[in-house]
């Protein structure tokens, strides 16, 4: 409690200071009150004026002058407002539903994103992680990590592959930064400009946001209940002939849909055929109820990477990923993040999510968090289908359910006149390659439990129609 009231009354003298300054009672060059007569004026501790004195120099609003005191800085500015509105010309592409998510005031309701409430996350396990690492005497806080990451982690993910019945050693595998990462250090690897790379159509809107990113050509293969379309996916190998080809097994990204064992081998015959490797990233598979068909499993890491971090179970700020692969490609991908990144991942993500890990903590986590959507998907479905929207499927597990709006809605134009009101959703068609999701959105169930979502999309489904 006495931590919380410092750091209340530091944020109070350093909104008085910007106060004054955006009021102009203190101009550029104007020296402060000295810090003992600022104390007794705001009635705190000389201590608690000198924090907010020395934060508002680190934000660059005033400077310290040896001797003299704090003066106001010459290049003061108010503080930078962000606005969640949405650029009237921007295109609703991946990038647009991005920005909105990320970039929200709390205020926003987010039935769009790709993650779950701060409410539903191991916070209170996460800070005994943070105190723990903290009190540790390891150089993790100063130095560099090994450029594979973690042991600790990486032990406890070859366990987890162990599992999930695929056979890898230590030489097998390595650490990122994230799991957007991991994709990326592969597409630098194996990847060439104007080489094909297949996703799914609809796939995860930020594959193809990475893809343009790297100028490759993207082309889209029908995804079905049970997996990619099989005679598509085979027609577009013999004619695109793609490097590489991009997918999620388990709870498909946006679908929801499960990867079916005949369709599983299917395609690894297929990518086998012409020597294409595989990417399968497995960042929502822990919510699954009971592990489904891998392909990684059933390729031994031949040519199927496995990727994945713990973003959407444990933390989005503490992030890692992860690559499991064959070992010479992890090879190359090691000395391609040295020359990227300048080492592993963040050591110190690393180690908490090896501290989350390491006991009983994290599966009974994940058993609370299955059930507990399982609840909140039948409750979603119920109330969107009062609205007329109606699910592509029930998903097994996690927490996205693919929809179809009504008949002739363009889900662009209601993300558009929900956005207006505070509510970001994510349209079918920044999910499709071949643009022929209009009709459907992508709906996060842990998000729509505030009824104003409903009312709001209610709204906006009238104003597009």
């Amino acid at each position: 409690m006495t931590e919380i009231s410092a750091g209340s009354r530091t944020l109070d003298v350093m909104a008085a200071i910007r106060g004054r300054i955006a009021g102009r009672a203190l101009a550029p060059g104007d020296r402060l009150p000295s810090i003992r007569r600022f104390a007794a004026t705001m009635g705190v501790s000389p201590s608690t004026v000198v924090e907010a004195y020395d934060r508002l120099a680190a934000e660059g609003l005033i400077r310290a002058q040896r001797g003299s005191g704090f003066y106001v800085a010459s290049s003061a500015q108010p503080p930078l407002k962000l606005s969640a509105e949405t650029p009237k010309a921007r295109a609703v592409d991946p990038f647009w539903v991005s920005r909105q998510a990320l970039d929200a005031g709390e205020a926003v309701l987010k039935p769009g994103c790709g993650w779950l409430p701060s409410d539903w996350m191991p916070d209170a396990a996460l800070r005994r992680a943070i105190r723990s690492l903290a009190r540790s005497d390891s150089d993790f806080l100063a130095y560099y990590g090994s450029t594979r990451g973690s042991p600790a982690l990486r032990r406890l993910l070859l366990g987890r592959l162990t599992e999930d019945g695929i056979a890898a050693g230590p030489d097998h595998l390595m650490l990122t930064n994230t799991g957007t990462q991991a994709l990326d250090l592969i597409c630098r690897f194996l990847l060439r400009q104007g080489d094909t790379v297949l996703v799914d159509d609809p796939c995860y809107f930020n594959f193809q946001a990475l893809l343009k990113a790297h100028q490759v050509s993207v082309v889209g293969v029908p995804y079905s209940t049970s997996g990619p379309d099989v005679a598509a996916f085979e027609a577009l190998l013999a004619a695109a002939r793609p490097r590489l080809y991009i997918t999620n097994s388990a709870i498909h990204n946006p679908t929801g849909a499960t990867l079916s064992p005949q369709v599983a081998h299917r395609l690894l015959n297929a990518a086998g055929a012409i020597d294409m490797a595989i990417v399968e990233d497995e960042i929502v598979a822990d919510f699954e109820p009971e592990p489904s068909t891998r392909l990684a499993a059933l390729d031994g890491l031949s040519r199927v990477i496995r990727i994945g971090s713990y973003s959407k179970t444990l933390s989005a700020s503490a992030r890692c990923g992860y690559i499991a692969a064959r070992p010479d490609w992890i090879e190359g991908l090691v000395d391609l993040q040295i020359a990227t990144n300048f080492g592993g991942p963040n050591p110190i993500s690393a180690e908490i999510i090896a501290h989350m890990l390491s006991g009983g903590g994290y599966r009974k986590h994940m058993e609370e968090l299955r059930r507990r959507l399982v609840r909140v998907r039948r409750e979603t479905v119920e109330r969107l289908q009062r609205l007329g929207i109606e699910p592509w499927l029930l998903p097994r597990g996690g927490f996205n359910l693919w929809c179809r709006l009504p008949e002739g809605l363009d889900s662009a134009l209601v993300a558009q006149a929900a956005v207006a009101e505070g509510v970001v959703l994510a349209p079918g068609n920044v999910f499709s390659i071949s643009q022929s999701a209009a009709g459907f959105m992508r709906f996060n169930v842990a998000h729509m439990q505030d009824p104003r979502v409903y009312e709001v999309l209610a709204r906006a489904m009238r104003h597009a129609a």
